[in-house]
């Protein structure tokens, strides 16, 4: 391995759970998120070079983004086989009741509202950048997430933990 090498598959190894986990919580399904945050991650790779030096996982996850984004632009056509997937371990009790309260909170969204809201509230992410990240203007990402808030508080959402409705 090349020294470029080591470096991306360290990054890799922290980045991929993260990577993962917002790819969840945009798509809704875990089998969805795997393969567009391995998709983040190959074509991360094929810029190695030129972004290792700079911010390596900003620019993981504007792929990640910009891959999901395409997908709802032009759905991929699944066709069912014979084979079951591979199942994943048992999750512990709290992970799989927080999992499907935000599973529930974001299909309620559209799928521009969820982006805006994941990059928003997940990453942290400010308003600017996250206008920068999905290509559309401050105003657009404003009035979104005002709206997807919005959206929330009105079907009465609950945070789980502390039974309060959403911000």
């Amino acid at each position: 391995m090349t020294r470029g090498d080591a470096e991306f598959v360290e990054f890799a190894g922290a980045a991929s759970a993260r990577l993962v986990h917002a790819a969840f919580l945009m798509t809704g399904d875990h089998h969805r998120a795997e393969d567009a945050a391995q998709t983040a991650l190959v074509r991360t790779y094929a810029s190695w070079s030129r972004i290792r030096e700079g911010d390596a996982y900003g620019y993981a996850r504007s792929v990640l983004v910009n891959h999901l984004v395409d997908g709802w632009r032009r759905p991929i056509r699944e066709y069912p086989t014979e084979d079951v997937p591979e199942q994943r371990g048992a999750d512990v009790a709290d992970e799989v009741t927080t999992r499907r309260w935000l599973v529930s909170v974001l299909g309620a969204l559209s799928p521009r509202e969820r982006a805006i809201v994941v990059l928003r509230y997940y990453f942290d992410l400010a308003e600017a950048k996250v206008a920068e990240e999905l290509g559309v203007s401050l105003g657009t990402v404003k009035s979104t997430s005002s709206r997807a808030l919005e959206k929330l508080r009105a079907a009465g959402i609950r945070a789980p933990e502390t039974q309060e409705t959403c911000p």
